[in-house]
């Protein structure tokens, strides 16, 4: 057993207190680790300055000689430098990681050679700190690395505060992620209670109470209030840490300055240039605690006190020392000067020139990184001061700042942006790059659904064009026009002007709108709608994506992930889609492509749904919803899995997130849009018996499905109002299971479901039989999957055949839980799949690890197995699951 130093609350004498539960669990994780050679991601969150950082380093420091530890930290910039904290790390650790990350590779490219580091030699603890201030590509590194982390053997460590987290942080939104994952825990560290206080407060000789009713037991506060040595408490932080500082000397006084104006730390070369003549008081802010050593530099110990001290410099001080900064840095000593330092510098001491100079240089870097978001803030930076850019450069940017926020599902900024750059091209009378703004703005006006005006667009940008010579605008603009009839299932329209595109691509060899075309013409074959099969439409799809793959057109690649995951799921065959939404999700991540992303996630949550596993879904449509709406398709698919599960379970609250989404879909009118709509709010409105409302559903809908030859979806609607009695013949072009069910082969129908992979809609079938033996297996399976309101029109049916003794509607609790384990034996059942000892499972549920011992053999008893390991196996295949859908994790 790894032993380390007890306890933080680590004062003066560095002694930590309170935190020999955290420390234990670190222990615990880097000895799975060692055990297994499988790695672990922890993440440890908590607000500023409850000691994470103290607590990690005290961990590391006790890990010893057979560990390695590499560390790196994020930028509280205005703007973070693309994989900032993996510079530090790849500097230390050399190599392919070094070569790697200094060349600007993507995410993906930075972890192959991240993890191949990471295996190499002894166990590797790799901390990352400060997660909550990481650019896009270092969360993405982190997004990666998290679900290979098994393959290597290290504990991943990131920290964070989580007081800092708002609902659309990108953090906030990874961390929704990888909690689904059966290797990532967490770790939060406490407030020191009043005991703990009073013991660091004792020598002191102050008053306890009053200590711990200023600081709420914040560890920082705390120690820096105890070393300020004053008459009385602080009132804050701020006050403690200028209390402190005020007890250096001038000279000393400067030197720190100096350093707070330079997060997160200050190079010893380049104190020279800011202070030169106070360097000889470094040793005095070292020994006074209020810096710190680190690599090659120096900086505070936390960044509370940076953050006090730095706005505590005089104005005219503070700029000057930025000056100083950004002419230092402009010029480093060894390698390139970090783009976004000169950028944050140079904003800080108003230097326009040099913000103009080094910010668009700074978000074509962040941009090649797959850093999208800090590129569109770095375009930001620049454009405040336009007014001093020739009008065509003004306009570049601002194409280019659209672009970014289009890639990151920034719709209302992607539109404000192109429009601001369309009226620049019309101002200097550049028609053609007119026409081309025009055709961007329609692609971006598409996606938060402002259809009519994203159609009003590409139609002046293809006028436009078509006056003047030929060229790649105007066939990015058929393109465009073809992505846009293909969005809307105008099958016809989107062939059509796809051909345009691509004769015009093929004259021009543009390979890149060559695949643009290829994806729309796939898309509509795929979905059988232009005369072809639609495997021919797969096959095709699947050759442009290897073409844009070998081109390395990143966008064409997402996109075809998005089609072939939506084609494949939309007629029901969940292999392929799983295949594609996990491959593009993938391909996604790697790149920063956070809108496509976006679209593979929502589409997944359907899948789950449509598979029986709706607590999963659930949880996966929570976690796209948590970004505020931008692109409504996303939205959409993710308010309908919300709603049909609430609906499905008998939930209350079905009903606000099904009208939420058809008020999305209505306006536009796209089918796509209001497919799933419109079908969500026909089932629900069944399941309530409310007949007149599923034919207000359906009405309109089914004819457009009709229209535009949807089998699925006009098999679904006209099944919907079958089962209200309301009449109507069958849609030629429905699906087989739905041809079978109107035909009254309910057996065939039912059969056909289960080989398809929906269980739910497989029951349904059954329920349309008019015997007792398949009324009784529908009902068993839909209480099995937490169906209520179906098994209740089941049971209904049965009782009127005169059927009696029925089975009891399982208690909310047990529904999905047939091995009859109790709540508390379904919390332990979901951690025995984790490298978790009886006091770790007691001390994640805070009960006694005796009883852990009796709920564990309970829980073989139950399911009739010898060992944990066989335990979590059964719960994954039986779907044994607690209340909230949560499934034991397989072993």
């Amino acid at each position: 057993m790894r032993s380390v130093a007890p306890g933080i609350g680590a004062g003066a004498s560095g002694v930590l207190l309170e935190r020999s539960a955290e420390l234990s669990t670190l222990v615990g994780c880097l000895e799975a680790v060692e055990r297994s050679a499988r790695g672990q991601v922890l993440l440890v969150g908590g607000e500023a300055g409850i000691g994470k950082t103290t607590l990690l380093r005290r961990f590391c420091e006790g890990c010893g000689q057979s560990v390695r530890v590499l560390w790196g930290a994020c930028d509280p910039l205005f703007t973070p430098s693309p994989l900032g904290p993996l510079l530090e790390v790849a500097e230390r650790s050399g190599g392919e990681l070094k070569a790697v990350v200094e060349h600007g590779a993507m995410p993906h490219a930075v972890v192959m050679a991240l993890a191949r580091e990471l295996s190499a030699g002894a166990p590797t603890v790799f901390v990352l700190e400060d997660v909550h201030w990481a650019d896009e590509a270092t969360l993405d590194v982190l997004r990666l690395l998290a679900r290979r982390v098994e393959t290597v053997p290290a504990l991943v460590v990131a920290s964070y505060r989580d007081d800092e987290l708002d609902r659309a942080h990108p953090l906030r939104i990874l961390l929704g992620e990888l909690a689904r994952g059966r290797t990532v825990r967490r770790l939060k560290p406490a407030r020191l209670s009043p005991g703990a206080v009073t013991q660091l407060a004792e020598p002191y000789g102050v008053d306890a109470d009053e200590l711990y009713r200023k600081t709420a037991g914040n560890p920082f506060f705390v120690v820096e209030a105890l070393a300020t040595k004053a008459e009385g408490i602080p009132d804050t932080v701020r006050d403690a840490v200028l209390a402190r500082a005020a007890r250096l000397t001038p000279d000393g006084g400067r030197l720190l300055e100096a350093v707070a104006v330079v997060p997160p730390k200050a190079e010893l070369w380049l104190l020279e240039a800011l202070a030169s003549d106070a360097v000889d008081s470094l040793d005095e802010c070292l020994t006074s605690g209020m810096l710190v050593a680190q690599v090659a530099g120096v900086g505070f110990r936390h960044e509370l006190a940076r953050l006090a001290v730095e706005e505590s410099v005089p104005p005219y001080r503070g700029v000057e020392l930025h000056r100083r900064a950004l002419a230092a840095l402009a010029d480093p000593p060894g390698g390139a000067p970090d783009l976004a330092r000169l950028v944050h510098h140079a904003e800080a001491a108003g230097d326009v020139d040099a913000i103009l100079q080094f910010a668009p240089a700074a978000a074509a870097r962040a941009a090649s990184l797959g850093a999208y978001r800090e590129a569109a803030a770095q375009y930001s930076r620049a454009l405040r001061f336009g007014d001093r850019l020739p009008v065509g450069l003004r306009a570049e940017l601002l194409e280019r700042r659209s672009h970014a926020c289009y890639l990151t599902d920034q719709n209302d900024a992607a539109v404000e942006a192109i429009q601001a750059a369309l009226g620049y091209r019309r101002q200097l009378g550049q028609r053609l790059e007119e026409g081309d703004s025009l055709r961007w703005l329609s692609q971006v006006l598409w996606c938060p659904g402002r259809t009519a005006e994203a159609e009003q667009a590409a139609r002046a940008a293809v006028t436009l064009l078509e006056a003047l010579p030929p060229g790649r605008e105007l066939a990015m603009a058929y393109a465009n026009r073809a992505h846009l009839c293909a969005a809307a299932a105008r099958a016809e329209e989107a062939v059509a002007w796809a051909g345009q595109a691509l004769e015009l691509a093929e004259r021009l060899d543009d390979t890149e709108i060559a695949v643009h075309a290829r994806i729309s013409i796939g898309a509509v074959a795929a979905e059988g709608r232009v005369g072809a099969p639609a495997a021919e439409g797969m096959r095709k799809l699947e050759q442009s994506l290897e073409l844009a793959r070998r081109a390395g057109l990143t966008e064409q690649v997402a996109r075809a992930y998005i089609v072939l995951a939506g084609s494949a799921l939309g007629d029901r065959r969940y292999g392929a889609a799983t295949r594609w939404l996990q491959a593009g999700i993938d391909y996604c991540s790697d790149h920063g492509l956070e809108r496509d992303r976006r679209y593979l996630l929502a589409w997944r949550a359907r899948l789950e749904l449509d598979q029986g596993r709706w607590g999963t879904a659930s949880q996966s449509a929570a976690a796209v919803l948590r970004t505020p709406r931008a692109s409504i398709t996303p939205h959409i698919v993710a308010l309908v899995v919300l709603g049909l599960v609430r609906a499905r379970r008998g939930d209350p609250g079905q009903w606000a997130p099904l009208e939420e989404a058809w008020a999305l879909a209505e306006p536009g009118g796209e089918l796509p849009r209001l497919a799933p709509a419109a079908a969500a709010r026909a089932e629900a409105a069944w399941l309530e018996g409310d007949w007149h409302a599923v034919a207000e559903a359906t009405e309109d809908t089914l004819r457009l499905a009709v229209e535009r030859r949807w089998g699925w979806l006009a098999g679904e609607l006209a099944d919907w109002r079958r089962r209200a009695g309301l009449g109507g013949e069958l849609p030629a072009e429905s699906a087989e299971p739905y041809v079978l069910q109107a035909a009254g082969e309910w057996a065939r129908a039912a059969e056909r479901w289960r080989e398809i992979g929906c269980p739910y809609e497989a029951a349904l079938a059954l329920a349309d039989a008019g015997e007792e033996e398949p009324l009784r297996r529908a009902l068993e399976e839909l209480q099995r999957l937490g169906a209520r309101p179906a098994a209740d029109v089941v049971a209904r049916r049965l009782r009127e055949l005169g059927v009696r003794r029925l089975p009891r509607r399982p208690r909310r609790a047990t529904a999905a839980n047939p091995a009859g384990l109790t709540a508390r034996e379904l919390e332990v059942l979901a951690l025995l799949g984790g490298d978790l000892r009886n006091a770790d499972i007691a001390a994640r549920l805070h009960i006694a690890e005796k009883t852990v011992d009796h709920h564990v053999s309970a829980i073989l008893a139950k399911l009739g197995v010898r060992s944990r390991r066989e335990a979590a196996r059964v719960a994954a295949e039986r779907r044994i699951r607690d209340e909230d859908g949560e499934t034991a994790p397989p072993r």
